[in-house]
């Protein structure tokens, strides 16, 4: 009872945090109340009808769940721009109320614990419109250059309720999915999964169905409507697994997508050798060509980079245009994200850190050790460290947008400070086996890192992730007759950081020390000062000369 009452106490409440104003539509949106809890999705059946004419969606969404406690109301979440129709229980049409997103549910006895059962939401309505996708969430209405219709949706940090009734809380993901669309004649929706079958309804619409085998994102449950050309092939992994990789296309595209899309393969191998597998045989992989940039959607990657390598075009990496970003960015997501998932969208880093350091492990593979550390440098003129990277718990709210460039550096530095890179890459590739097909935590993934480290890095990841500042290191030399020594000390928000760092020491030869939040000195074998450098390209710390 004592919960429960916290848990209405904090709806009840305007939250301020981090210099944001959230209420209680945040609250219902983001926190894990009693009436989340009780139940557990394990599977969902999303039928949706889609009227591209009139911008307007129609249809249902079968809920099946095993009751966590006994109970007789619960929420689920459907934007309050959309209708709820019926909500269906056993033949009978149940009673609801809607408050901001969210929609309240009382059955008519109560349901056990347990108890494995379902309910169907029938819903229609006009959903909202991105208007940049995917940096805001929606539906995507455009025409190809033939001007026919060119559909999808991106969704992330808004929710997918914004489209579909689902429980919108990134802790809880089907086990498995059914998901059904209905479009005009003529055209074909691409989703998630497998294609199970294909429907001529009549003379106006036809159906495509997909059936999704492993666990899945809300968000990343998709919708990709137009007039594909398709192609096919196969990454066979070491163990002599056939992974099919299918791709849909626009029909002018055709050619041109037969070329770019031969970077698939081998990003497949390299992601396989340092990650593990990959994560999602039962469902396969896909590229879809999409009317905007880019997302991770699970199996069915969103590609909109227009047939570029860099970002569309462009090289922020210090490396050349050599392989295509959104390509190997958002399948990294397959691993981070859509395997390994957050349970709380502050959590993101979990998602966009790693993620993003995926791309460095592909230049790694592909062009070697010193090329990768350029590109991961390349990365620091885009950080603003002015929001920590971790957001606000319980009122949807994810961190800062640091949680990609600063997440990989921040990575890279761990890596370096581990100084072992058998121990590293058993890591990357043990959070995969640990965490995978689940949700997780911040304290989780650090727990498990501390645990395979045998090293508590607590006051690592807390500097770096709740604080927009990263660490100072500063120093002094001061030379006496023939002998300089150095003086230096980490300034950070947190106390008690101990981050070891590789200084030179000698000519040509680079040692760690090990600062704390107090001056220590140590001799240097230098003539000059001038001579003095830090291994800053492999730490992402400032390095701050005191006179």
């Amino acid at each position: 009872m004592r919960k429960i009452l916290l848990s209405l106490i904090m709806m009840a409440l305007v939250v301020v945090a981090h210099g944001q104003t959230f209420t209680k539509g945040d609250t219902l949106r983001g926190m894990l109340t009693p009436l989340r809890t009780c139940y557990d999705v394990t599977y969902y059946d999303l039928d949706v009808k889609v009227d591209i004419e009139n911008k307007r969606l129609s249809g249902s969404n079968l809920f099946v769940f095993r009751a966590t406690q006994n109970f007789n109301r619960l929420q689920f979440d459907l934007f309050d721009n959309m209708q709820v129709n019926a909500v269906v229980y056993h033949g009978d049409t149940l009673p609801y109320t809607r408050e901001f997103n969210a929609v309240f549910v009382d059955f008519k006895a109560p349901i056990n614990r347990d108890a494995v059962d379902s309910f169907r939401v029938y819903y229609s309505g006009t959903p909202i419109a991105a208007k940049t996708p995917p940096w805001d969430g929606g539906l995507v209405w455009r025409k190809d250059k033939n001007d026919k219709p060119f559909v999808g949706v991106a969704c992330e940090g808004i929710g997918a309720s914004l489209w579909w009734p689902n429980k919108d809380h990134l802790s809880d993901e089907p086990d498995s999915m059914m998901i059904r669309a209905t479009v005009p004649n003529g055209l074909t929706n691409v989703s998630n999964g497998r294609l199970r079958n294909t429907v001529q309804l009549d003379t106006a619409w036809t159906r495509f169905d997909y059936f999704v085998a492993n666990p899945i994102n809300n968000y990343n449950v998709t919708l990709n409507i137009a007039e594909y050309a398709h192609f096919h092939d196969v990454h066979i992994n070491k163990d002599g697994d056939t992974l099919d990789l299918d791709y849909y296309v626009l029909p002018y595209s055709l050619d041109k997508a037969k070329q770019h899309f031969k970077q698939a393969v081998p990003m497949m191998a390299c992601f396989e050798e340092y990650m593990g597998p990959y994560p999602f045989y039962k469902d396969g992989f896909k590229l879809v060509e999409t009317p905007y940039l880019g997302m991770e959607h699970q199996s069915a990657i969103a590609y909109g980079n227009n047939y570029k390598s860099g970002y569309n075009g462009t090289d922020y990496s210090r490396i050349g245009l050599k392989f295509d970003y959104i390509i190997i960015h958002e399948t990294g997501h397959e691993w981070w994200g859509n395997h390994v998932s957050m349970k709380d969208i502050a959590d993101m880093w979990i998602h966009e850190g790693f993620c993003t350091y995926s791309e460095a492990i592909y230049v790694e593979c592909m062009f070697g050790y010193d090329t990768a550390i350029a590109y991961v440098n390349a990365k620091k003129p885009g950080i603003d460290n002015e929001e920590p990277i971790i957001g606000t718990y319980d009122v949807n709210h994810e961190g800062a947008g640091d949680m990609y460039n600063k997440g990989m550096l921040m990575l890279n530095t761990l890596r370096h400070v581990v100084n072992n890179d058998s121990l590293w890459w058993s890591i990357i590739r043990g959070i995969q086996q640990e965490f995978g097909m689940k949700t997780t935590t911040t304290n989780e993934i650090v727990t498990y890192i501390n645990r395979r480290t045998g090293q508590d890095f607590t006051y690592f990841f807390d500097q770096y992730l709740r604080y927009p500042n990263i660490p100072d290191f500063e120093y002094q030399l001061i030379k006496k007759k023939k002998k300089h020594t150095l003086r230096y000390r980490w300034v950070t928000d947190v106390k008690d950081f101990h981050m070891p760092f590789k200084v030179l020491v000698a000519p040509g030869k680079y040692e760690f020390i090990f600062p704390t939040n107090e001056w220590q000195k140590t001799i240097l074998d230098i003539k000059e000062p001038t001579e003095f450098e830090t291994a800053d390209e492999l730490f992402y710390v400032d390095v701050v000369e005191v006179r």
